[in-house]
């Protein structure tokens, strides 16, 4: 036996002409009749308003305005296919019956995931990005302790170069090296009591820019650089404004996503590199500010967010239909019990 699953409208006389068809037909087509109510669910009513009724036969689709022949074709060719299969033996299509048959926690998990992922993403999003925040304000109030567990924590997944990062409570938001040219605020250097003319010996360099925390005179430095905190940030705003739209938000082109979104990061972020090196011409020693990184973070944060969140949720739709169909298959199977 196999499971023929009507997709229809309440009140639809067309949707009440098939299901008394495929009554009739039961005894030479043996079937479990699954009918769906897509106006139940708003995925269903999406991908199937305009196809309804919409008559699943195993692999087979009937579409709306079909006539009686095709309906027993399809039958027909459903029922020789599960008997070869039944006939062979054919391990794959047994576990997927036994599948069928119930809706396990791995399902229950699945479904949950394609109803929530959203908010679960935001969720994340949004402690990842304002935990680093937490850090100076920690240290700040006298709390060193849980303030350098947050610098710990996040010293794998950022670089946290003190030139490279804001700061809170202190004289500025920001200490640039003296090689970003900025005028009117301290550097990097002049805090650190360092010549800017000075050969620099970069590793002594780096891993004292990576563990300066900060003082109470020029503040304490977020845990995050300031490019993360623009990228992962226009993620998270991406993400709550895709979940006011309803999930509607159609994905931008792929090389709007590559020309707007990865190129501007990646010319400020790798052109910073020689800039790193001791002893190169000026002419191509390059360090980016403050306003290009958060920028180009915010810009490759928000691109990517538009290109992934509604490819994920057309993923998603496909889910949650599955399910919806899985779990009307089984409540009305056990009703017939």
């Amino acid at each position: 036996m196999f499971n023929v699953t009507l997709y229809y409208r309440q009140n639809d006389p067309e949707s009440q002409k098939i299901i008394d068809n495929l009554h009739a037909l039961s005894d030479r087509f043996p079937h479990n009749l699954i009918l769906i109510d897509i106006d139940t669910d708003n995925d269903l009513k999406q991908r199937y308003a305009t196809q309804a009724p919409l008559v699943r036969i195993g692999p087979y689709l009937l579409r709306q305005n079909f006539s009686q022949a095709d309906l027993e074709v399809a039958l027909g060719a459903a029922k020789d296919r599960v008997e070869r299969l039944e006939e062979t033996e054919d391990k794959g299509y047994q576990q997927r019956l036994e599948r069928g048959r119930k809706f396990s926690s791995t399902d229950r998990i699945a479904y949950w995931l394609s109803h929530h992922y959203l908010a679960l993403f935001n969720v994340i999003l949004f402690f990842y990005v304002t935990l680093p925040f937490a850090a100076p304000v920690f240290m700040k109030a006298g709390l060193p302790g849980p303030g350098r567990v947050i610098y710990t924590l996040y010293s794998p997944l950022c670089h946290q170069l003190a030139f490279r990062s804001w700061f809170l409570f202190g004289e500025q938001a920001f200490y640039p090296r003296s090689l970003a040219d900025i005028s009117g605020v301290k550097t990097y250097e002049s805090i650190m009591g360092l010549d800017p003319t000075a050969s620099e010996k970069i590793d002594s360099f780096i891993f004292d820019a990576r563990n300066f925390i900060g003082n109470d005179i020029v503040g304490y430095k977020v845990a995050l650089c300031e490019r993360d905190v623009a990228m992962y940030g226009a993620l998270l705003i991406f993400g709550l404004i895709f979940a006011f739209s309803g999930k509607k938000i159609k994905p931008v082109k792929w090389y709007l996503w590559l020309i707007i979104g990865t190129f501007p990061i990646a010319l400020d972020g790798f052109s910073q590199l020689p800039g790193l090196i001791a002893g190169l011409p000026d002419i191509i020693n390059r360090e980016s500010t403050p306003f290009l990184r958060t920028f180009t973070g915010a810009l490759f944060g928000l691109m990517t967010a538009w290109y992934l969140y509604p490819l994920i949720e057309a993923s998603m739709k496909e889910t949650r239909s599955m399910f919806a169909y899985k779990k009307a298959a089984i409540d009305q199977n056990q009703l017939k019990d």
